[in-house]
């Protein structure tokens, strides 16, 4: 499964439809809604995560719907991007004898190490609302399973070298996937006058992730065994919610 911006669309869309017949005052009871959310999260790596690469940036987007019980279901997607690499010997066949990598012509290359990832994620939901401006808003747990994957990103940028050119790059990426699960507790805000919606919390991430490549350069082997890859940190997200008031007007701010 591969999540794209089009496929939270078309779910955001349905949803719409239903919520439309959800009619109420935000301000006084919990009501239907369609919420769409573009986050931001700062995560540290554990596990086998940690042992490859350092802190990284999480951007994603969701939706969800919320019923009028405060139970919501939801997908979402993130982009995980960093540029910290504790596994960085992977090269090491490559450098010569000052700890260089060599171009097609024989001069030092430039190489560059990347964190690139995604995660998708289906998800159930409960708001508690012990605080806030209205029932829509209080306490947010959300427990989700989904995809990850991630890998080493290697850039030569204005030098080419054949050894990391095309399916070469293969052999040095450490590509990994597999089923994960998903974890957040915080607080959800859904102001009264639709102005400040957001959410905020603690999220934890678990990969039980494989390695996808069937040969390693540098090692002369495939990576084997069951990884555990996780990724905690906080997360921060702006909402925009969706609904219909008494008045039988949307309201999409």
């Amino acid at each position: 499964m591969r999540w794209t911006p089009s496929f939270l669309l078309v779910c955001t869309l349905m949803l719409v439809q239903e919520a439309s017949y959800a009619q109420g005052n935000v301000r006084d009871t919990s009501i239907a809604m369609v919420q769409v959310t573009a986050s931001y999260a700062y995560q540290l790596p554990t596990g086998d995560m940690a042992l490859r690469f350092g802190s990284n940036n999480n951007i994603g987007l969701g939706t969800c719907y919320k019923f009028r019980s405060n139970y919501m279901v939801g997908a979402e997607g993130s982009f995980i991007f960093g540029n910290k690499i504790n596994e960085s010997n992977m090269l090491k066949g490559l450098l010569t004898a000052d700890d260089q990598v060599l171009d097609q012509d024989g001069y030092p290359a430039t190489v560059f190490l990347y964190e690139r990832g995604y995660t998708v994620m289906a998800y159930v939901g409960k708001i508690i609302p012990v605080a806030g401006p209205n029932p829509n808003s209080g306490l947010l747990i959300k427990l989700g399973g989904g995809y990850m994957r991630h890998k080493i990103r290697i850039e030569t940028q204005e030098n080419v070298v054949p050894q990391l050119e095309g399916e070469y790059l293969k052999g040095y990426d450490r590509l990994a996937a597999g089923p994960a699960a998903l974890l957040f507790f915080g607080y959800q805000h859904i102001s009264s006058n639709r102005l400040i919606n957001f959410q905020i919390g603690f999220e934890s991430m678990l990969g039980f992730t494989q390695g996808l490549r069937p040969y390693n350069f540098d090692t002369g082997r495939a990576d084997t065994g069951m990884r555990f890859d996780g990724l905690n940190g906080f997360r921060f997200g702006w909402t925009l919610p969706i609904y219909r008031r008494n008045d039988d007007t949307f309201y999409i701010r």
